[in-house]
């Protein structure tokens, strides 16, 4: 479980607040979605969770608060999936090991072994274990950078824009895996998105933000006209097609 208590953050001293008092918690197996304009504060938020930039208010993991984590313990309990993948020339094998460097010194255990080949297998990578990452394809490169995720075994997965810059089939296989594996091993799950149908349909809460507010949080009630009127300024409308639910655009709000 993670909770944001009063969060706020602001890159210098004396400059304005990106990130403005927000507080909310998503529990264990969730899967907790931020929602927002550019420059609505996702990133920064996603920074704080990290540690990669000053805040005040606190995070709390499982009631401890990450102020008096040490960087070694923080990276231990949250692993990270960043928008914009970068992977040496390695093997996949080596790429996921990576995520094992928080808990071991030099050289990797049977136990590291042992576990990062338990995750390629899990993630359909083990197949795949000796190519080079850098010869796969923007969805394969996106499943080895979650398995070095995985592989690190952490209570809080963090991913920013998980889909962006692939195409629709790899996009929907992608999203409902950061779901179906949250279910699976329990971690809480808090990522960044624009595609609002993709949220709704992976996302058990979602946090809506503008202007570095938090407008609304809770479960997909609020994925609503109003609220999408409010943060995005277009007019939407929710449907239902065979029992699932769908937003349809609408144009521009006046």
């Amino acid at each position: 479980m993670i909770e944001l208590s009063h969060l706020s953050a602001r890159y210098h001293k004396r400059s304005r607040y990106v990130l403005q008092d927000v507080s909310f918690a998503i529990e264990d197996a969730q899967v907790g979605v931020l929602l927002g304009p550019n420059g609505a504060g996702k990133s920064t938020l996603l920074k704080c969770i990290l540690g990669l930039m000053p805040y005040e208010g606190e995070i709390f993991i499982d009631g401890n608060p990450c102020s008096k984590m040490s960087k070694t313990e923080r990276s231990r309990m949250i692993a990270y999936v960043p928008q914009n993948l970068s992977f040496s020339a390695s093997t996949v094998f080596d790429a996921v090991m990576l995520g094992r460097l928080p808990h071991f010194g030099f050289v990797p255990d049977e136990e590291d072994h042992f576990i990062v080949i338990k995750t390629l297998d899990e993630m359909g990578l083990g197949e795949m274990a000796l190519r080079n990452v850098t010869e796969l394809s923007g969805g394969e490169r996106q499943k080895v950078a979650i398995a070095r995720a995985l592989a690190q075994e952490a209570k809080i997965l963090v991913l920013d824009e998980p889909t962006s810059n692939l195409d629709i089939a790899a996009e929907t296989g992608i999203a409902k895996m950061v779901k179906n594996l949250a279910k699976q091993r329990g971690f809480t799950s808090i990522l960044s998105m624009h595609d609002l149908n993709l949220a709704l349909s992976i996302g058990d809460r979602f946090a809506f933000l503008k202007d570095g507010s938090l407008c609304g949080w809770g479960g997909n009630e609020l994925m609503n006209e109003g609220m999408i009127a409010d943060v995005f300024g277009i007019k939407a409308s929710r449907v239902q097609i065979d029992s699932h639910d769908f937003i349809v655009y609408g144009g521009k709000d006046e």
